[in-house]
């Protein structure tokens, strides 16, 4: 008996099949039904502070474009730059500023930083820079571990700085994703996140991978681990490219349906933002050879290196790096502290921008990002002993709009021009001078910094703290 009825029921199924068979074929699903990759999970909530309309008067300027000028005026109108010049026209009611004697610059731009994810006090319980578990991290996000209360982003406002790029640290040849934030209290990182900048992608080679992973007896272990590991996760990286580009198709096209859609990787995620040219890379590096062979990799897998970070031996490839439109991020004179940076000289950026190339200067360092401007001016006095004639003007490029191309960003920050947001910093002095301290700092229009009215902000950390508030 159930051998017959087993029988009835298997003849019953395939007499169902046979007849979807000859049925009608599924409808291809609708594209508002398929899964689709959000590539903007964490948007960006930040809202500019209240502003009022200032003139700024009478302030010798550097414009952070290669411009000069000498007892101008610059209009600030609902947080954008209204106007700069020798003289502009006001609306009635602005606040007027003095500027006599004074200096303003655009708001200065780290690309290079990691704060809130090293964040003060330095202890182990704030060390969230690095994902050291594998080579290839491309998966983590810097924001993920962004503490906004962090003192050192009001110490960094202090130093002028209104907008810094926060990257993972450099243990692993792929780090994770960086992130670019507004320097202004938040309750969240997404309170700091600059509307609309690009997501960037942080590499490192030399010594920092081979020797993370060399010491656990895992690959890399070497340099030519390091490339090795390199071009075969961008191989990778093409292929999972190739699938969901395939995919995307075929749901713009309406013929895709569930069984086409790949499957997910979201560290992938990030190397196919890569290369589609959505997410730059920012490549930690310092030695010439290296540099070369890395921009040589790129062109192999279709990608673009947008900067090269610390690059001590940038000097030696000048050149190449103009060629392929990579920009150098470099110390003024740190040298000497590893193998792969002894061969640093003190004139490694100025020589960059005196071959033509876009040279930056970064901190990558809490306290170094209180006082780029010093940095700058310390490099620029250096280039022009060895001989070279860099007016400071152009050397204020390196942390103006140099520093925005880097980011993407240079048609927002990075200079004072008509219709950009008004980051501005009102300097007590010429801010290549030690002797200068800013006095006023302005993000989009509203005054954040003033040190003589102690009008900055404070951490809920530092709430009720010795020094409390201090710029240092």
């Amino acid at each position: 008996m159930k051998s017959l009825v087993f029988a009835l029921a298997s003849a019953a199924l395939l007499s169902a099949c046979a007849g979807q068979q000859e049925g009608p074929k599924t409808p291809a699903s609708k594209p508002g039904d398929l899964p689709m990759i959000d590539k903007n999970p964490f948007p960006s909530t930040y809202k500019p502070y209240a502003s009022q309309p200032t003139l700024i008067r009478g302030v010798n300027i550097y414009d952070g474009a290669g411009g000069k000028i000498i007892g101008g005026e610059v209009l600030l109108v609902d947080g954008k730059v209204a106007a700069i010049g020798q003289s502009v026209t006001a609306p009635e009611g602005v606040t007027v500023i003095d500027g006599a004697g004074k200096w303003v610059t655009p708001g200065v731009i780290d690309v290079h930083s990691h704060l809130g994810n090293y964040a003060t006090p330095s202890v182990d319980a704030h060390q969230d820079g690095n994902e050291v578990t594998g080579a290839n991290t491309a998966d983590v996000w810097a924001e993920h571990g962004v503490w906004p209360q962090d003192p050192g982003f009001t110490r960094a406002l202090a130093g002028g700085i209104t907008t810094l790029h926060i990257l993972p640290g450099s243990a692993n040849l792929f780090g994770g994703r960086g992130v670019s934030l507004r320097n202004v209290p938040g309750r969240t990182v997404q309170e700091m996140k600059f509307p609309g900048a690009p997501y960037t992608l942080k590499m490192a080679c030399g010594e920092n991978p081979k020797r993370v992973y060399g010491n656990r007896n895992q690959k890399p272990g070497s340099r030519m681990g390091n490339i090795a590991v390199d071009r075969a996760t961008w191989a990778k990286a093409q292929e999972y490219d190739r699938k969901w580009d395939e995919y995307e198709g075929k749901v713009k096209a309406g013929t895709a349906a569930l069984k086409d859609v790949p499957a997910r990787d979201i560290a992938m995620d990030t190397l196919r933002g890569v290369l589609d040219g959505e997410i730059l890379v920012q490549n930690h590096c310092y030695r010439a050879d290296e540099m070369a062979l890395v921009l040589d990799m790129a062109k192999e897998f279709g990608y673009k290196v947008t900067t090269f970070h610390h690059a001590v031996e940038a000097y030696k490839i000048a050149d190449l790096l103009k060629a392929n439109g990579t920009c150098a991020a470099m110390w003024a004179d740190w040298w000497g502290f590893k193998m792969e940076s002894y061969d640093g000289i003190r004139e490694n950026l100025p020589f960059v921008h005196a071959a033509g190339g876009c040279a930056i200067t970064h901190s990558d360092d809490d306290l170094g990002i209180q006082r780029l401007n010093q940095e700058t001016a310390k490099a620029l006095a250096d280039g022009n002993r060895a001989g070279l004639d860099i007016k400071p003007e152009d050397a204020w490029t390196w942390i103006g709009i140099n520093a925005a191309k880097a980011l993407g960003l240079d048609k927002e920050i990075g200079s004072l021009a008509p219709g950009k947001r008004a980051d501005v910093v009102l300097w007590n002095g010429d801010p290549l001078s030690v002797y200068a301290k800013a006095e006023k700092v302005w993000i989009d229009g509203a005054l954040m910094f003033d040190a003589l009215s102690r009008m900055r902000p404070v951490s809920d950390f530092e709430l009720g703290q010795p020094g409390e508030g201090d710029p240092k």
